[in-house]
């Protein structure tokens, strides 16, 4: 049986806002500053955090995650990772065990050794407690050791590691200090682009984290081969066919798995900008991601050029994909400003959250189900009827519209879990 092993670690807190992308990032770049070549992986679906984590280990970051991506899927790419990386982390979401499945549901799949960071701002010998209670909850965790986050000083750090249980190892502190701090907004940390010292702010976490404690590498772990490599196997549904993908400020939610998927079909991927160019590049398919529309609704509505040519596709059955900030933006308006004009109806931004977890849908009824997630404040009132609906372990899910060549929704695909129905959503044949 084929197999391999390498040092891997999982990153988990007792909750979310605890510093795991910081910690992450902090000790991903310790290491690679070592010489080391750092893979990160990010624990379910999200688009911010692995842009940071990019950022700290100068490599693509990957989503992990049991429900949207599957099982197979995270062990083709852990073992595949493991061929050529010298160390491996996966930063995990939300606490330790919330969420189904959890980061510890993952950890234990893939036998990763969990480090929990800790906020410790208001703590001392409690620390250890909760540590020890956290990573002795399930006994087939492997605790790989703690991290205080936002500690006030040196004696504060030495109190911490005092009080942890000889089984459970000190990996160190950071230091409370706005120079390491991540700006958010409503849907999390600002994108890594738009934090001009972000590069400042990893290197001086990563510092203070190298000068209290020695870093060791975790144990090794053996990932075994998969029963298949999806890049094996795929077929080349989309051979010939070019595929023209949004991303620029407003459009930048895009798994780098799903341009992989895209090109292992076959597919020619190019880049355009709905803010700042004045025309679709020639292609055969079109796809407008999640993003930031609500930000950019001046360029979005001075950008008349853009809307014509969006149209002059739509009109000629060009197929077009429009997730989330993609399909709000290809509304009539959001927030009662004009955008791009192709779905009849209107999107707002709300304050609170209006979709969030894991969903799956079949859309296609012959080719099975597609994995997918979603998360957005926004709302799109209209008075089209939806094609179907997601599933969520909740029960009804999202709304999936066809209007025309254009396919719309709040869902945020994951192509890989369902490449022949992917293919079918680049192609559109006029009924």
């Amino acid at each position: 049986m084929n197999q391999i092993s390498c040092p891997a670690i999982l990153v988990s807190a007792p909750a979310s806002g605890q510093g795991k992308t910081l910690s992450t990032a902090a000790l991903a770049r310790a290491w690679k500053k070592r010489g080391l070549n750092v893979r990160a992986f990010k624990c379910g679906p999200d688009f911010l955090d692995p842009m940071v984590l990019e950022t700290a280990t100068g490599q693509p970051v990957y989503n992990l995650d049991l429900g949207m991506c599957g099982e197979q899927d995270g062990l083709a790419r852990l073992y595949q990772t493991a061929q050529t990386a010298d160390v491996i982390i996966v930063e995990g979401v939300m606490g330790l065990f919330d969420g189904t499945p959890s980061s510890a549901d993952l950890a234990m799949r893939y036998n990763l050794p969990v480090m929990l960071t800790i906020d410790a701002s208001g703590m001392a010998q409690t620390f250890g407690a909760l540590a020890s209670g956290l990573l002795g909850f399930q006994t087939a965790l492997i605790p790989a050791g703690v991290l205080a986050n936002k500690v006030g000083s040196t004696g504060h750090a030495d109190m911490l590691k005092d009080s942890l249980p000889s089984h459970l190892n000190w990996l160190g502190a950071l230091p409370q200090d706005e120079a390491y701090a991540l700006p958010e907004r409503h849907l999390g940390l600002f994108r890594a682009q738009e934090i001009v010292d972000l590069e400042a702010r990893i290197e001086a976490a990563a510092i203070a984290l190298a000068a209290s404690s020695a870093l060791a590498l975790p144990p090794k772990v053996t990932f075994i081969a998969p029963k298949t490599i999806t890049s094996a196997i795929t077929p080349k549904l989309l051979a010939g066919k070019t595929i023209a993908i949004a991303h620029d400020a407003a459009f930048c939610f895009i798994y780098p798995a799903n341009i992989d998927c895209l090109q292992e079909m076959g597919a020619t991927i190019t880049f355009f900008s709905p803010l700042h160019d004045k025309a679709l590049p020639e292609a055969n398919a079109y796809w407008l991601p999640g993003g930031y529309p609500e930000l950019h609704l001046k360029e979005i509505s001075e950008n008349t050029a853009m809307r014509d040519s969006l149209l002059a596709a739509f009109n000629a059955d060009k197929p077009i994909l429009a997730e989330c900030g993609g399909m709000m933006a290809l509304s009539e308006s959001i927030n009662g400003g004009p955008t791009y004009g192709l779905l009849a109806g209107n999107s707002h931004i709300e304050t609170r959250l209006q979709g969030l977890g894991t969903q799956h849908t079949e859309l296609l009824e012959d080719l099975g189900s597609i994995g997918a997630h979603t998360f957005h404040y926004g709302k799109f009132e209209t008075k089209l009827m939806p094609i179907t609906q997601a599933n969520s372990r909740y029960g009804a899910g999202e709304n999936i519209y066809q209007h025309g060549s254009l396919t719309a929704t709040f869902l945020h695909f994951y192509f890989s879990s369902n490449p022949a129905l992917t293919a079918r959503l680049f192609s559109y044949a006029r009924p």
